[in-house]
């Protein structure tokens, strides 16, 4: 009995590894970012124009059945925009340029339809990613020489949180190239969940100022 037991649970375990299948690939993402600013007067911390940028990195796709998928892996992307806030002691305003660079993984699921032509299904992502930034830049440069008193020289990277969270919305198709090998096409929206903000409330002494990340990407990948 003992042993029939044992022989049951070693099938069962061999069957659900030979079921499991890991998709591994690489891909590019071109976006457009901006950061959402807030405050509660509307007016003192804006939002301004969007910018472009470059991100990419590993997928990793673990099936549990087929057409689910848990998606995770490791990617690097940029994110950032231009805001502007308005100083009350001498009643001007100043815009800054923020690039930040973030590390991140994502966690999300992954559903595929059938077959929609020839060897090309359609999916959905839904989830988020954990990440930190790696890298900052104000106006182009690593360092921010402030206009106002102060007036200190600090790094950029400095001027926000280190970790950062978002959701994620995406939707694409993946096609079968050979056995083993699919191209995937798709859009995201990725929305910052944190207020990155270590600037403009402590330094410029904006109350509740709120800073957000967003993304709109084209997602471009390969899985082998």
């Amino acid at each position: 009995m003992k042993n029939a037991l044992l022989v049951l649970l070693f099938s069962g375990a061999t069957l659900g590894a030979a079921s499991a299948q890991v998709e591994i690939g690489l891909k590019i993402s071109p976006s457009v970012t901006n950061l959402r600013a807030a405050t509660p007067s509307g007016d003192d911390l804006k939002a301004e124009n969007s910018k472009l940028s470059l991100g990419g990195g590993i997928i990793v796709d673990y099936f549990f059945g087929q057409n689910y998928a848990f998606s995770t892996g490791l990617e690097l992307v940029g994110r950032g925009g231009n805001v502007s806030y308005f100083d009350q002691r001498n009643q001007k305003r100043y815009e800054q340029k923020i690039s930040l660079q973030y590390l991140q993984v994502p966690l999300t699921v992954k559903l595929f339809t059938n077959d929609v032509a020839t060897d090309t299904k359609v999916y959905f992502q839904l989830g988020g990613a954990l990440g930190g930034t790696i890298a900052g830049r104000i106006n182009g440069d690593k360092y921010y020489n402030d206009p106002l008193p102060p007036s200190a020289r600090t790094k950029a990277i400095k001027h926000v949180i280190v970790p950062d969270v978002n959701l994620r919305l995406g939707t694409g198709i993946e096609y079968q190239l050979g056995q083993s090998t699919k191209m995937v096409a798709g859009v995201s929206y990725h929305r910052g969940l944190l207020n990155v903000d270590k600037y403009f409330a402590d330094t410029r002494g904006i109350k509740d100022a709120e800073l957000k990340n967003s993304e709109f990407a084209l997602d471009l990948g390969i899985k082998f």
